[in-house]
């Protein structure tokens, strides 16, 4: 029975004192309304964003050749070094060749003088003097040959092909 009676009270008590969900909606409906007024709803569309601006476009046409332009000049560029380090073992190679040229001369003629295949010593002082100069362009011989090997390293270091370093 108690129960019964504090059931009875809570509900005639809320009457009085709660509102009823008619009216909770029709404040709900004014505020709303209120809202509405002061500011409106905002509306974003695709317009409102930025631009993309980390994408990579694709080149336009001058970009295009600009580039072409910029790894032809780089070719041409590999090209003539290339050639330039050829020329130059080439010539090294061919000053080389003129000393072991001019040894060979100069042994053939100290053994003409001497007259034997087999030669021992200078017997005058011409043939002296033709030996004093083989050793000498033998010498020559042997700084241009160290030449050619560094040469041949620092194109090979510039990474050009065998070709190149190596005629």
């Amino acid at each position: 029975m108690l129960l019964k009676i504090l059931a009875i009270g809570l509900v005639t008590g809320s009457s009085f004192y709660g509102q009823s969900l008619g009216d909770v909606a029709r404040e709900n409906r004014e505020r709303t309304a209120e809202d509405a007024a002061i500011a409106p709803p905002l509306v974003v569309t695709t317009a409102d964003f930025p631009k993309n601006t980390h994408s990579n476009p694709a080149p336009s046409e001058t970009e295009r050749s600009t580039a072409d332009r910029r790894s032809a000049q780089q070719r041409l560029g590999q090209q003539r070094a290339a050639e330039q380090w050829k020329r130059q073992i080439i010539a090294q190679k061919a000053e080389m060749a003129n000393l072991q040229a001019r040894i060979n001369q100069l042994h053939a003629s100290i053994q003409a003088e001497n007259g034997s295949v087999q030669f021992e010593g200078p017997s005058n002082r011409y043939q002296a003097r033709q030996l004093q100069l083989a050793m000498q362009v033998e010498q020559q011989l042997e700084v241009q040959k160290i030449k050619l090997e560094e040469m041949q390293d620092a194109a090979r270091h510039a990474g050009m092909h065998a070709a190149v370093y190596d005629p």
